[in-house]
């Protein structure tokens, strides 16, 4: 039996239509330029889908042309694509130019708001987080000489990346339970950020929880 369940939210919307219409929606890289107008044409082809309302559709392209991959995708001499792949007219040169201006605002957006985030956890991190030693505590440390000389060496201090400067192919390490696991960048987004693990696994992670 069919699923007719409705659709929750943009971001099942957008695998939905990266499932139905693979020529012209992408889930991964960048994505191809759309038709204008392809709005009417999806309505059109989803009209007896009962998992797709037309509010949230317009919802999920409007995110979907939204996103950083997308804006990247829109480069001279690319053509934009229908429904089913067919190229049709190129990208004008004012297109190209509103699209970088969106792309640039957008990651001066995030990458202040991360950089403010950063800051405030930093200062946070300054300030003493152990309590100052009793007087007994003291007093057991000197009677205990040789139990003291065994206390373990403070780590060196983890060097926070500056959300900013990532890009693929850069070397870091994820903060992953107690110790931080190298990996290397596959992908930056605004909500997150993309990498590989030395084992070979993928994951997505917030660049607060990349360090050097």
């Amino acid at each position: 039996m069919e699923n007719t369940e409705k659709l929750k939210n943009s971001k099942e919307i957008v695998a939905y239509l990266v499932e139905k219409f693979p020529a012209c929606f992408v889930a991964e890289g960048e994505a191809k330029p759309l038709k204008i107008g392809i709005f009417q044409d999806l309505a059109e082809r989803l009209a007896d889908d009962a998992r797709v309302s037309k509010t949230m559709l317009r919802s999920a392209l409007r995110q979907y042309t939204s996103s950083w991959r997308y804006l990247h995708g829109l480069k001279a001499g690319q053509a934009r694509v229908d429904l089913d792949g067919n190229p049709g007219e190129l990208l004008t040169e004012e297109h190209i130019e509103h699209a970088k201006q969106a792309l640039k605002e957008s990651k001066d957006r995030v990458f202040a708001s991360r950089r403010t985030n950063t800051k405030e956890k930093d200062e946070k991190a300054k300030k003493p987080r152990r309590p100052a030693v009793r007087k007994t505590e003291k007093a057991d440390v000197a009677a205990k000489p040789k139990a003291a000389a065994k206390a373990p060496v403070a780590d060196a201090p983890l060097v926070k990346v500056d959300a900013a400067t990532l890009k693929v192919g850069q070397d870091v390490r994820v903060v992953m339970g107690k110790f931080p696991v190298p990996a290397t960048i596959k992908e930056v987004t605004k909500d997150d950020v993309q990498v590989q693990l030395q084992t070979g696994m993928m994951v997505r992670v917030k660049s607060e929880h990349l360090v050097l």
